[in-house]
């Protein structure tokens, strides 16, 4: 018995050491995966709110024109927006996530939105980079309404006497439609389509 003993305890202490390895190695394995998910949130978090700053600044430009429809074309297409502080709010979002802003810049695509590159500063021995992108895609159309006026008419007589202090009453602005049926800005009491009435801000496939 004490034989048999003595053979069956370094088999013990093999398969308590084999067990041992095993779980710090499934340790090692769950911490690198929780350092790349965690470095992809960073990205992901950090790309959307660089988009959705890009969203905000084009409604805050086209509200300033709102009462000059020929100027909204560069808005409500998505063109108008400064890169620079849409990539700083990437850069604050990517802190919140324990992450540093390594790159930020428009798409390969063509489209309108974000890449980014993070890399965690978490407490890990090992730290983790990642990329996402995030598109911003106009919502709404815009068809200016045609001219009611003959450009070739005659001209106003200069001679007619005009009231400067008078207001002129500027028209409705109609031809706006953001898939949900069409707006009409009224100039005396505008009702004007949120930033997210304007865009869609999402991840890209």
């Amino acid at each position: 018995m004490q034989s048999d003993s003595g053979q069956a305890f370094p088999v013990y202490i093999a398969v308590i050491a084999g067990l041992l390895f095993l779980a710090f190695a499934y340790f090692l394995v769950g911490q690198a995966a929780s350092t790349r998910n965690g470095a992809q949130t960073a990205a992901d978090a950090a790309a959307l709110a660089a988009a959705q700053d890009a969203r905000d600044q084009l409604r805050a430009g086209w509200t300033e024109v709102i009462l000059d429809p020929v100027q909204w074309d560069e808005f409500l297409r998505g063109e108008a927006y400064r890169e620079g502080p849409a990539c700083r709010q990437a850069a604050e979002f990517a802190a919140r996530n324990e992450a540093a802003l390594d790159s930020c810049g428009p798409l390969a695509t063509g489209e309108r939105g974000f890449s980014v590159t993070v890399t965690t500063t978490g407490k890990e021995s090992s730290h983790a980079k990642a990329t996402a992108e995030a598109v911003v895609e106009p919502r709404c159309t815009f068809d200016p309404p045609e001219p009611t006026e003959d450009p070739s008419g005659p001209s106003p007589d200069p001679s007619e006497s005009t009231d400067p202090t008078e207001p002129d009453d500027e028209e409705p602005v109609v031809g706006l439609d953001c898939g949900d049926g069409p707006w009409v800005i009224d100039p005396d009491n505008p009702r004007l389509p949120a930033a997210v009435d304007l865009f869609r801000v999402r991840l890209s496939d």
